[in-house]
């Protein structure tokens, strides 16, 4: 397979990493407007045929398009901000050929109801395209990192297996990871984060279809396992609740985030101050998205694993019957900073969330995986996801609640 990775953030690494000792990986182009950081991973790589370095705006079609060409590409990864998702998702279907993500286009709350309606939900451009897509025998995998992605996964496999009947899944995610060194230093992009917790949350039941709450709403305490332990969850906008729905039979779909009160409280603040702008405005001639002036005020994740002690946990939390019997499970991954670091030179969350691309990869390159249209991960088959998991080193639980 030859991949073009459009962005070679911690993430962007973190997949390039995990593709090295892979032989069915025959090349990966890291492209990046920021051509410094992509050499910088590619030395880390040491292979540079196999790891070639291009310049890209990912905002331009034509350039990656140009690219895709270029070095005869199977398959575009957009490993960047889902601000630019539409662009990268039209040129692969321009240059014909296959597109993945871990996060879906961009929402929009509905103009007068948004904490109670959907206004333009998460996927829907790339959704409303499904047919485009199927007549020219092309494939783009929506949401294929680890939340959603991974999760995405274990929901499918829960009820192949594990289930006669759900009620409800729950994507639950917590950690008790602490930065040192730093008053405040989010382990992810902090772009994304803005997006995803400061948007209006959205729920799906089977007898109402999707619809929205209010920001942090429905708390509740999550035991989270392997020592991380209990935390308060919150209800956050995520693409598991657009796209389990759609191949799980189920009654209800949630996600909460154990983001901790400090989080919560600068989030609030940047909400408040108008600092979670994602368009630019004029300072003192000059056109800024204040969005992205909060980014570049924070340290990058990509740089501080080695500051990072503890463990991120991300699971799917499913409630049913099996054999007429009441049944909770809670299926998750654990991964450990200084595990990661030792291992891979990566920090965990960005490790967490990169090898599950590199795992569909791998299954559409083998053929275990095959599909045309815009898919989700559950329209697959979990098992051969599953199975592949420990040669990843990408070990998962399955806890009875």
């Amino acid at each position: 397979m030859k991949v073009l990775l459009v962005g070679v953030g911690g993430v962007g690494e973190a997949i390039a990493v995990t593709t090295k000792p892979r032989p069915w990986m025959r090349q990966m182009i890291l492209a990046d407007y920021n051509v410094k950081r992509a050499k910088e991973v590619q030395k880390k790589l040491g292979i540079r045929k196999r790891f070639p370095v291009e310049p890209v705006d990912a905002r331009d079609k034509k350039q990656i398009v140009a690219l895709a060409k270029k070095y005869g590409v199977d398959l575009i990864m957009n490993a960047v901000d889902p601000v630019f998702n539409e662009a990268i998702f039209d040129a692969a279907y321009q240059a014909g050929c296959y597109y993945m993500d871990m996060a879906m286009t961009l929402s929009h709350p509905h103009p007068t109801d948004p904490f109670r309606q959907c206004g333009v939900k998460l996927g829907d451009y790339q959704f409303e395209r499904t047919a485009k897509w199927e007549k020219k025998g092309l494939l783009a995998l929506l949401g294929m990192g680890v939340e959603p992605g991974m999760a995405d996964v274990f929901a499918r496999y829960a009820e192949k297996h594990l289930f006669d009947e759900i009620e409800e899944i729950g994507v639950r995610d917590g950690a008790n990871l602490e930065v040192r060194g730093y008053e405040f230093a989010p382990n992810f992009s902090i772009w994304t984060t803005i997006e995803e917790c400061l948007n209006p949350p959205v729920v799906w039941e089977r007898n109402k279809g999707w619809f929205t709450t209010g920001t942090f709403s429905e708390p509740e305490t999550f035991e989270f396992p392997e020592g991380i332990g209990p935390m308060e969850c919150v209800s956050v906008e995520h693409e598991e609740v657009l796209l389990v729905p759609r191949w799980v039979k189920c009654k209800r779909v949630t996600f909460k985030y154990g983001l901790g009160d400090q989080f919560i409280g600068v989030l609030k603040t940047i909400k408040m101050l108008g600092l979670d702008n994602k368009d630019p405005i004029n300072v003192k001639g000059v056109q800024v998205a204040p969005r992205d002036v909060v980014a570049a005020c924070l340290p990058d994740p990509a740089h501080l694993g080695d500051q990072m002690f503890g463990k991120t946990c991300a699971g799917t939390w499913v409630k049913g019957t099996k054999d007429g019997k009441p049944r909770q499970v809670y299926i998750y991954q654990v991964a450990d900073n200084e595990t990661c670091m030792k291992k891979f030179s990566v920090q965990a969350v960005v490790w967490q969330t990169a090898v599950s691309p590199v795992i569909a990869m791998e299954l559409i390159e083998t053929g275990a995986w095959q599909g045309q249209g815009v898919l989700g991960p559950e329209a697959f088959d979990p098992d051969p996801f599953m199975d592949k998991m420990a040669a990843y080193d990408f070990l998962y639980g399955i806890k009875e609640m």
